[in-house]
C-alpha cells in the first residue's frame, strides 16, 4: 500500500480509502459476517481510512462493531459526516455527534465532516446555529481531531467554501468523468493549494465506469491495454494527480479489494501521454451513451410513492450501454418483477420533488423518470409483463 502525508496533520493516509455507504446487504439489512471480513482483509492490506455517515443506514452501528470486536480503533482513521439537514439547533449537534460516536464506539473522530455542504447559504445558517464555536470546542476536546466538508454544488460555491473557514481537508465527487462538474480539477487544485488533503468520493461514478461503461469505451481501454479492467484506469487517472490524497472505494467483494491494492501498490506511477489520451477518447465514448447522470446514492430515496428512481435510471442508461433487452429485464425487476400488481414504476411519481431536493447530481428527476418510462416501457411493455407474470405464478 502507498501512502500520501496529510500536510494539515502529518497523518499517513492510504491512497485507497474504504468508502463504508456500499457495505454488502442482504435485501436492506448490511450482512455483517460479509462487512467484517472485507473491513479485516482492507486492514491487512495497509488500508487506513474508512469513511462513513449518520445517513448511511446502519453503516456506522456495522464499522463500530467490527472495530470493537477487533480491536481496530488505534490502526485506522474514522471519517464520518453530520447530516446537516438534522441541524436546527446548537443542542442538535452534540446530540447527534455523540450518537455518532457511540455508533462508532470511540470517543474521537479523526476525520468529522459537514454533510453535503454544498453553498455558502447553508454555511450561514449553521454559522447562526453556532457551529464555528462547536467545531472550537470538539477540537480543542480533542474529540474532533480534522474538520472538512463534503461537497455537491456548482464550483463557484466550493470556492467561496474552501475560503470561508480554516479547514482542515475537504471531500470532493471526482473522476475522468466529472473533471469539469461540482469542485471539479480546479477546486482540486485550489483546495491543495491551500494545503488540504483531498478525499475523492466517487472514483466509479457508482461503480458506472467499472461495470456500465458502453462497449465503446471498453474497447477504447481494451486496444491499449487488455491486462487493465475499466476500473484499474479510473483509478490510474485519480493517482496520476499529486492533488488527490485519498480515493475512497465502495468494495463489496474480496476480488475488489485485492484488485485495487494491487494497483495502488503502482499509485505514484505517472500515466503516459497516451495513457492519458486512451482516458480522453473512453470518456468521449461514454459521453455519448451515458444519459442521466446517476450514480446509485440512493438519497432520493425513499420515493414516498416507492418509485424505485436509481434502479428505474440504471435501467435507461443501460439501455443505452449494453443494449435493450439487458436493460429492460434491468428495468422490470426495478418496478417490481414480473407482478404487474407491484409497482414501483415512474408512473407512479406525483412531482412532489422531495427526491430533487436530496439529489447531489443536481439531475431533474421528475422530467427524467418521464423520459425513462417513454423509453423503456413501449406500448407492448404493461400487456407481456402481465401475460409472463400470470405464466410464472
Amino acid at each position: 500500500m502507498e501512502y500520501r502525508i496529510d500536510p494539515k496533520s502529518g497523518n499517513k493516509l492510504s491512497c485507497l480509502g474504504f468508502g463504508c455507504m456500499r457495505f454488502p446487504r442482504n435485501l436492506a439489512q448490511i450482512d455483517y459476517k460479509k462487512s467484517e471480513n472485507l473491513v479485516l482483509k482492507a486492514v491487512e492490506e495497509g488500508i487506513n481510512y474508512f469513511d462513513t455517515a449518520y445517513i448511511y443506514a446502519g453503516s456506522e452501528e456495522v464499522l463500530g462493531n467490527i472495530i470493537n470486536n477487533n480491536n481496530l480503533r488505534d490502526k485506522i482513521f474514522v471519517a464520518t459526516k453530520l447530516p446537516l439537514m438534522k441541524c436546527t439547533s446548537y443542542e442538535d449537534f452534540d446530540k447527534l455527534f455523540y450518537t455518532q460516536t457511540k455508533n462508532l464506539h470511540t470517543d474521537h473522530i479523526d476525520y468529522y465532516l459537514m454533510h453535503n455542504l454544498s453553498d455558502m447559504e447553508t454555511w450561514k445558517k449553521l454559522c447562526n446555529l453556532g457551529i464555528e464555536r462547536w467545531i472550537s470546542e470538539k477540537k480543542s476536546s480533542k474529540e474532533i481531531r480534522q474538520i472538512g466538508f463534503s461537497f455537491h454544488g456548482i464550483q463557484k460555491e466550493f470556492m467561496n467554501l474552501i475560503d470561508c473557514f480554516n479547514w482542515d481537508f475537504c471531500q470532493i465527487q471526482y473522476n475522468y468523468v466529472n473533471a469539469n462538474y461540482q469542485a471539479g480539477e480546479a477546486g482540486l487544485k485550489k483546495a491543495s493549494g491551500k494545503g488540504l488533503p483531498v478525499i475523492v468520493m466517487e472514483p466509479l461514478l457508482g461503480g458506472r465506469l467499472a461495470n456500465g461503461l458502453p462497449k465503446k469505451s471498453i474497447n477504447v481501454f481494451k486496444e491499449k491495454n487488455p491486462n487493465l479492467t475499466p476500473a484499474a484506469w479510473a483509478l490510474k487517472w485519480l493517482w496520476n494527480q499529486k492533488e488527490v490524497t485519498v480515493v475512497l472505494s465502495g468494495m463489496n467483494d474480496i476480488a475488489q479489494i485485492n484488485e485495487n491494492v494491487m494497483l495502488s501498490k503502482n499509485s505514484n506511477v505517472k500515466m503516459t501521454k497516451d495513457e492519458l489520451e486512451t482516458i480522453d477518447k473512453a470518456y468521449a465514448a461514454f459521453k455519448e451513451s451515458y444519459k442521466i447522470p446517476c450514480t446509485g446514492c440512493n438519497y432520493c430515496t425513499p420515493c414516498p410513492k416507492g418509485v424505485n428512481i436509481p434502479g428505474c435510471f440504471s435501467a435507461y442508461n443501460m439501455s443505452y450501454t449494453v443494449g435493450m433487452f439487458t436493460a429492460v429485464q434491468q428495468y422490470i425487476n426495478s418496478i417490481g418483477g414480473f407482478n404487474p400488481k407491484k409497482n414501483n414504476a415512474p408512473n407512479n411519481c406525483i412531482a412532489c420533488g422531495k427526491c430533487e431536493k436530496n439529489c447531489p447530481q443536481h439531475i431533474k428527476i421528475i422530467d427524467s423518470l418521464k423520459i425513462t418510462q417513454k423509453r423503456m416501457e413501449p406500448f407492448w411493455f404493461k400487456p407481456a409483463r402481465a401475460v409472463i407474470g400470470r405464466i410464472m405464478r
